[in-house]
Order: structure tokens, then sequence, then C-alpha cells
């Protein structure tokens, strides 16, 4: 799987950071999402994995990529969804247990662009037994990975 980090830059094994999570505080709510942001001749991706302790705050993981610049806003945004569903499948399948939702930044109003994506990308999302998230409801992850792809 992909390396990621906690805020301070530490890598973190995914699979034993969750699972001491859940053992310290077994009513988190995890959260995946992705971000992108076009910047010069590349595409950043964030990819944020969300713990959310309640009321008492939120603590993430993130990993970032980058490739050639993708200069198709659908397939941009599309490929936000893959590596969300990705990083989802894989965790879960390494905690078959684990109950994760899936936070995507795409919003269902007609005004915008990625509102197009919406119903293949929740659909794909719940048919894999996942919660989709999409503005303006729960943005956990996404918040996290937009931070880290600024």
């Amino acid at each position: 799987m992909k390396n990621f980090k906690k805020c301070d830059g530490d890598r973190v094994d995914v699979v034993n950071h969750t699972i001491k999570i859940l053992e310290d505080n077994p009513h988190t709510e995890i959260h995946i999402g992705t971000d992108s942001q076009n910047r010069s001749e590349y595409t950043y991706y964030a990819i944020a994995i969300a713990y959310r302790f309640g009321t008492r705050g939120v603590h993430y993981i993130y990993h970032k990529e980058k490739v050639p610049r993708i200069k198709d806003r659908f397939t941009k945004l599309f490929r936000e969804a893959e590596l969300t569903i990705e990083t989802a499948e894989w965790l879960t399948t390494k905690i078959p247990s684990l109950k994760v939702e899936l936070d995507f930044d795409y919003n269902d109003d007609k005004k915008y662009f990625s509102q197009k994506l919406v119903s293949a990308v929740k659909g794909w999302a719940e048919s894999l037994g996942y919660k989709a998230n999409i503005k303006p409801h729960n943005q956990i992850a996404t918040k996290a990975a937009d931070y880290q792809c600024r």
C-alpha cells in the first residue's frame, strides 16, 4: 500500500495505526477521501484517512502523489474516486470488520461540474457496501486531503 504520514511527517503503518486508534477509541468514525490540485505541469493528489472521535476532534493520516498534469476535469475528478475506493478496499481487506465512510469532493448541485460524477461514484461506493458522503454532507477526509494538496 501507499506510504501514509501523520501531520508531523512521520510515516505510519496504516493497518496498525487504525487498529490502535480503534482499541483506544472504539466509537471512532473512519472517513477516507481524496482531493486534487493542478499546479504547473503536475496534478497533485492527496488521500486522507480521517479518524473522527465523536465531538472530540479528528486525527488524520495522508498520502500524496504527483502525476503529469491531467487537463480533463472529468478524468481528474474520477481519479479521486478511484483512489478513495482503492484505499478503502485495501484497508477493509486488511481489517475485515472495519466500517468506513467515503467522502467525495463532489457537489450534487447541477451548477457544479462535479455533479456529473455523483450518481456513478455514489452508486459504485454504495454497491461495495460503503456509505458515500458528498457535499454539503460530511466532508471530513476531503477537507484534510484538500489541506494537504495546497
